[in-house]
């Protein structure tokens, strides 16, 4: 197996990494900002490439992107701080440009998939992955494959409803886990009642943040307690429902929110527990924190490569 080209498309950085044929270790990492004045982004993306490209032969490219994207035609539906890219065919962009086998996938997927491979899942043939962060994403992994659907745009866990006439989410319905328990959603809870008069520490911050509002509930700030409280009972009930669909032996939370740690699981747990159907969902079952940080979607992106040339072979 040759080197392989690792290509994780941020909201705020395109990070590129080229990968040996074994370990995880990148030979090569160069990053650019996602968006700029001098060129549009795929071109900005591409001169990050050829910066790194080896002269040593390379067997794949694979890229991790956000937002929507249908892997089965190789398409960016649309990402985050890039409004051009809609209905995108990065695929065929980048194999027309480096002759070279390329594949594309969620974010969230690919660190659930890097997660299993490298990370916190090993050893686990069913793993649930969340990450809670600005967005909530997902990947599962089951009998030791990526959940993908038809074409390949499974797994979407942020957007399940769980309050059917809650807030509006990023995507534009209304009552989905991300638009109740994401940091935006979270800073968003927080400020709309201090702007409603509730006293709290929050108040005197010009922009309340979902960081904020952890400070403030560490410090004992009874709003910013009762904005983790809500979060983590909707977070709660949503992986309740993911156990009963994906049934996994572990369940690995990513993403900064995630750090908070017990001021948004100790309500999760709660609230799990009341939604299970029968308590044997969660004999054995283990909870973890994600290992492999900012490096998820560059090692998810690698682990796919993998799977793919090996199943090529």
């Amino acid at each position: 197996m040759s080197l392989i080209v690792a290509i994780d498309i941020g909201g705020t950085q395109l990070r590129v990494a080229v990968y040996p044929p074994t370990g995880t270790t990148p030979l090569t990492v160069k990053r650019t900002a996602t968006r700029g004045v001098e060129a549009g982004a795929f071109e900005r993306l591409a001169s990050l490439i050829d910066s790194v490209w080896p002269d040593e032969p390379v067997s794949a490219i694979a890229v991790a992107s956000p937002g929507p994207s249908d892997p089965s035609r190789g398409i960016i539906l649309s990402t985050p701080n890039i409004p051009d890219w809609v209905n995108f065919p990065i695929v065929e962009l980048l194999e027309n440009r480096y002759k070279v086998p390329t594949w594309l996938d969620n974010d969230a997927n690919l660190a659930a998939l890097g997660e299993w491979r490298f990370g916190a899942g090993q050893g686990y043939q069913d793993v649930l992955y969340l990450t809670i962060s600005t967005g909530i994403g997902g990947g599962v992994i089951s009998e030791g494959r990526m959940l993908t659907g038809a074409r390949g745009m499974a797994t979407e866990l942020g957007h399940l409803t769980v309050f059917p006439d809650g807030p509006v989410c990023s995507c534009g319905k209304r009552g989905h886990l991300e638009a109740i328990a994401s940091g935006t959603a979270i800073a968003r809870y927080a400020r709309e009642r201090v702007l409603a008069g509730r006293t709290s520490s929050l108040s005197a911050l010009a922009k309340i943040t979902a960081r904020d509002v952890a400070e403030a509930a560490n410090a004992g700030d009874g709003l910013a307690q009762e904005t983790f409280a809500y979060a983590g009972k909707f977070l709660g009930q949503a992986v309740a429902d993911f156990l009963h669909m994906f049934n996994p032996a572990i369940v690995i939370f990513g993403g900064g929110v995630s750090q908070s740690g017990e001021l948004l699981f100790a309500p999760m747990r709660a609230a799990m527990r009341e939604h299970l159907m029968t308590p044997s969902y969660l004999e054995g079952l283990q909870m973890a924190t994600a290992q492999l940080g900012d490096d998820a979607g560059l090692l998810g992106a690698l682990a796919l490569a993998q799977i793919k040339l090996t199943q090529a072979s």
